[in-house]
């Protein structure tokens, strides 16, 4: 096989295996609904990108099926005019999650599942290998700032880091040689349907471990693994004693600095680089992997201070007069945990929150949740849900999370009148939260914060 077409390029998963593909050298090329700046990056790049369904009006180069795979995510809809092409003719098609499967069977996979944290906690491990003398290959689920890019590559390292994605058992595919579970909290119940079902899920997640290899684990999680024989298990905390956690934590003046217990180590004095209380938990998972395989206390305490973040993960944008910081949570306790972070951090100002909730059936099944945590702020704003590859269920809407939230500061509005709204409103922190199209507005947010301070 020569050509690789991608159906859903666009995606942070998706333009990473396409980047991968170009790099080694294959024709590349795919469709995508939305012109994002990934696209236009990958197009930069050399691959060529096209936003309508052709259906079989594609590039010929990409029309035999003896030389071109098809890779797909679940986000294409099954009467998707190219797709069903394809499938007329005989190509061989893949999802996203096959692909990164055949890669960790080919290499040692480092895989990052859990609800939530996979790409912060993937993103500081692969920083930690990249710049130690073990170095990795890594498939990111957002753009590493460190990196400006989502795909890293070594020429001498065959560990690579790949996000575990729990979506429609997508995980199942792979092959780890070491796999972090960060959390088991519910999500995607309408691909699970019950939380104990996607729990179950990690569970068999777990006995796809190789042997020799070894699973670890967030202290206190709904977990019962199945595991290979001599597959190794250790569990990691910020809060509590575990095999690998922190202790001594300080935050002021901007810093956060922690000690990190690595089974029978100790490494005090260790600086965050992105100095957020949750990311003390993320940093010890990839540590915990960073050291199993052989990073030294030096690179270690190097990493963890030049660590820069992934954009859209409590991404800072502007700092004064006012500060402005985005952030992609879209579960309950993501939100929860991003915002009593920006609490803990600017503990006497104002912060304002600026919620798009993404999928209708999610919304359905955790308004009350996603209340819940949003009453947390000062003040919220909510949007109307992002329905990303979901229809419209009745009766379900952002008015359902309003209207359960307990702070009386709170405002629904359109993105359309989105700047409209923040004229009228008081603060000193602001902060956009979501998975959907947020981010589009955020040039204009902060072009607004810029000619209004």
């Amino acid at each position: 096989m020569t050509n690789y077409y991608f159906l859903g390029i666009g995606g942070i998963g998706m333009s990473a295996i396409a980047r991968y593909f170009k790099q080694k050298g294959f024709e590349v090329g795919g469709y995508d609904r939305v012109c994002n700046s990934l696209c236009t990056d990958l197009q930069k790049e050399g691959i060529d990108i096209h936003h309508t369904d052709l259906g079989s009006d594609i590039d010929e180069k990409f029309k035999n099926p003896n030389n071109t795979i098809v890779v797909y995510t679940p986000a294409i809809p099954n009467d998707h005019n190219e797709l069903l092409f394809f499938r007329k003719n005989g190509f061989k098609i893949f999802k996203r999650a096959q692909i990164l499967g055949e890669i960790t069977k080919l290499e040692r996979g480092l895989c990052i599942a859990g609800t939530h944290g996979k790409t912060t906690i993937s993103s500081i491990l692969a920083h930690l290998l990249k710049q130690s003398r073990t170095d990795c290959n890594a498939f990111l689920g957002g753009i590493s700032i460190n990196y400006n890019n989502n795909l890293l590559l070594s020429d001498k390292s065959d560990l690579v880091v790949v996000e575990a994605d729990e979506y429609d058992r997508s995980f199942h595919q792979l092959s780890p040689f070491m796999a972090v579970i960060s959390s088991t909290d519910a999500d995607h119940l309408d691909i699970y349907h019950t939380p104990e079902e996607y729990i179950e899920s990690f569970n068999h997640f777990c006995s796809l471990i190789v042997e020799g290899g070894a699973l670890i684990y967030k202290k206190g999680i709904r977990l019962n693994p199945h595991l290979k024989k001599n597959v190794k298990s250790y569990t990691y905390s910020a809060k509590e004693k575990a095999d690998f956690y922190a202790e001594n934590i300080r935050i002021g003046g901007g810093k956060l600095i922690f000690d990190a217990v690595l089974l029978d180590s100790k490494i005090i004095d260790l600086e965050l680089g992105v100095p957020i209380f949750i990311n003390v938990e993320n940093a010890v998972a990839a540590m915990a992997v960073a050291w199993l395989n052989g990073v030294t206390e030096n690179e270690l305490r190097k990493g963890i201070a030049s660590y820069k973040g992934v954009k859209r993960r409590f991404e800072k944008h502007i700092e004064k007069p006012k500060i402005y910081i985005d952030d992609y949570a879209h579960h309950p306790q993501e939100l929860a945990s991003s915002i009593k972070s920006l609490k803990m951090l600017y503990g006497n100002k104002k912060v304002l929150g600026i919620f798009q909730p993404h999928l209708y059936s999610r919304t359905a099944d955790f308004y009350k949740e996603f209340a819940k945590a949003l009453s947390l702020l000062d003040e919220v704003i909510l949007v109307e849900i992002y329905p990303a590859r979901e229809a419209p269920i009745e009766g379900v809407s952002s008015k359902i999370i309003i209207d359960e939230i307990t702070n009386p500061l709170k405002t629904l509005t359109t993105k359309e009148n989105l700047i409209d709204t923040l004229r009228t409103k008081e603060f000193d922190v602001l902060v956009t939260l979501g998975a959907g199209d947020i981010d589009t507005y955020i040039p204009k947010i902060k072009e607004f914060l810029k000619t209004n301070n």
